[in-house]
């Protein structure tokens, strides 16, 4: 049984449908990603996973409990947990003070938890005393994540990591994704540097006008010639 269950969802905004029946399966301890067009719905996905948009149609189950009209924070208490792309920190508080915001549905913030997060982001712990706002976007990502995993989820869905970061930060972010896997946490993640996704990825899925296009592993999406000429510009990654 998938971690993750979303089967022939229907969603979008206001009178404008986005997501036409698509669906998606995340298992435990996968990293899964979602790539495709701009437009294609990924984000929309996700936040209709994470009960941020209301689910027209389909259903959504994890860990075997239908979530499908959880609230976001009910969700969170189920052990899936949600980075967004934009205004993902808290700028006035210091790094140790967001980690304790990422805490909020726990009685009591867990000291061990917080202390493993800073071995695993060592950068954080170097500023751990230093206002989020005053950091790079690199380290705002990595904080990010890091608050995302105080309540140590089962799943981490994650909306477009690399997004706006220079390139050797963009390596860093992946690498911290993958490590973050490799502790038990499962990710899915919408990501526009498709190639750099789909070489991290366990599986991807293609989006396409609100549909499902293709699914297969990561180095099979690679090497499919289809995917590459239509969504990795041939030699280049989308941008």
């Amino acid at each position: 049984m998938a971690l993750l269950e979303a089967r022939d969802i229907v969603s979008g905004y206001g009178d404008a449908e986005i997501l036409h029946g698509v669906s998606m399966d995340v298992h435990e301890d996968e990293i899964v990603c979602i790539i495709g067009p701009n437009g294609a719905g990924k984000s929309t996905f996700m936040k209709a996973v994470f009960g941020l948009i209301d689910c027209w149609e389909g259903r959504v189950e994890f860990d075997g409990e239908e979530i499908t009209e959880y609230r976001p924070d009910e969700i969170t208490r189920t052990g899936m947990c949600y980075v967004p792309q934009t205004d993902n920190v808290f700028p006035n508080l210091t790094v140790r003070e967001n980690l304790e915001m990422g805490a909020y549905i726990l009685d009591e913030v867990p000291e061990q938890q917080v202390e493993e997060l800073f071995d695993l982001f060592p950068v954080l712990d170097e500023r751990r005393n230093q206002r989020a706002g005053a950091m790079s976007g690199g380290q705002r990502q990595m904080l990010a994540m890091a608050r995302a995993l105080m309540v140590d989820p089962g799943l981490m869905l994650v909306d477009e990591p690399s997004a706006g970061l220079a390139p050797d930060l963009v390596d860093m972010v992946f690498e911290k994704i993958v490590e973050v896997n490799e502790t038990g946490t499962a990710i899915l993640m919408v990501e526009q540097n498709a190639r750099q996704a789909l070489r991290n990825s366990d599986r991807g899925y293609v989006l396409e006008m609100g549909d499902n296009r293709f699914e297969d592993s990561g180095d099979a999406l690679l090497e499919n010639e289809e995917v590459a000429e239509l969504y990795l510009g041939g030699g280049g990654d989308i941008e």
